[in-house]
């Protein structure tokens, strides 16, 4: 199984600012885009809105369209029957993980920039430091080929009409991850959906680090240690203290984790201290 540490959401170039934690909870915020969409920030669900407009001074609204991708969140939208996770990628992202061999049964993990925030007299503001903190996941059911026009999602699959991805203006390689029913990890069959949002996530970046990209990472993770590895992070990245430099450019780091015991007993430990936010939907 591949195991797919995904880049997604606010950050200091795409939003400029970070995602907030919210009393110890991760919410990753869609990015503002320019790209094809149906959706503005003010078409989402309370507290987003209000987050985005006053984390970044104004500079997006609710009038801003936005790019909810991925789409993991049953509370954050009128759902459709049917809905499900799903995560669109192309260009050298969707390149990088089709040479990677990713496909069905394989797992994201999403991460992103998060800072902690406090409401004082009804308006949000940052305090603490920035921290890289997984947020979510999605494991792979279908791989859904789109191209230039994704708009025949639609047609397959109703509920993916709002999906950023299911719209024309794309590149090429334009491709719909949409998530498994049940999370399945080493031939298990785990009681939890196949994608979801975690209470607090899980915090990447090590505890006394001076920036957020020096992660703190499991053996199984790190080649000094004997571990898999990851793609984007060569030897120099590495360090046998249990640390990693994580990478600046790319979206999408791939581990192959087939025969690691160890890091599926990581797994299973992530899932079981973490019940998802979304279980009483799906479950």
């Amino acid at each position: 199984m591949k195991l797919i540490f995904s880049r997604k959401g606010f950050d200091s170039s795409a939003g400029g600012v970070p995602s907030p934690l919210v009393e110890g909870r991760p919410i990753s915020l869609p990015i503002p885009t320019r790209m094809p969409t149906p959706l503005t920030f003010g078409d989402l669900t309370e507290p987003i809105p209000t987050l985005i407009e006053q984390l970044t001074r104004g500079r997006h609204t609710r009038a801003t369209p936005c790019h909810l991708d991925p789409d993991l969140d049953p509370s954050v939208r009128p759902r459709a029957p049917g809905w499900r996770g799903a995560l669109g990628q192309l260009a050298a992202a969707q390149s990088h993980l089709v040479g990677q061999g990713v496909g069905v049964g394989d797992l994201f993990l999403f991460w992103g920039l998060f800072r902690p925030v406090t409401q004082i007299q009804g308006r949000w503001s940052y305090e603490g430091q920035r921290e890289h903190r997984v947020f979510g996941w999605l494991q792979i059911g279908e791989v859904f080929s789109l191209g230039v026009d994704g708009t025949h999602a639609a047609e397959r699959y109703p509920w993916l009409e709002e999906h950023p991805h299911s719209r024309p203006g794309w590149k090429e390689n334009n491709t719909l991850y949409i998530a498994a029913d049940r999370l399945m990890l080493d031939g298990r069959i785990a009681q939890r959906p196949g994608f979801g949002l975690f209470k607090t996530g899980f915090r990447l970046t090590e505890s006394h680090a001076p920036r957020p990209s020096i992660w703190s990472v499991p053996d199984w993770l790190n080649p000094t240690r004997g571990g898999v590895g990851l793609t984007y992070h060569p030897s120099q990245r590495w360090s046998s203290s249990g640390t990693l430099e994580a990478a600046a450019r790319g979206q999408e780091f791939v581990a192959d984790i087939t025969n690691r015991p160890d890091a599926f007993a990581w797994l299973d430990q992530l899932f079981a201290q973490e019940a998802c936010l979304c279980e009483s939907t799906h479950m």
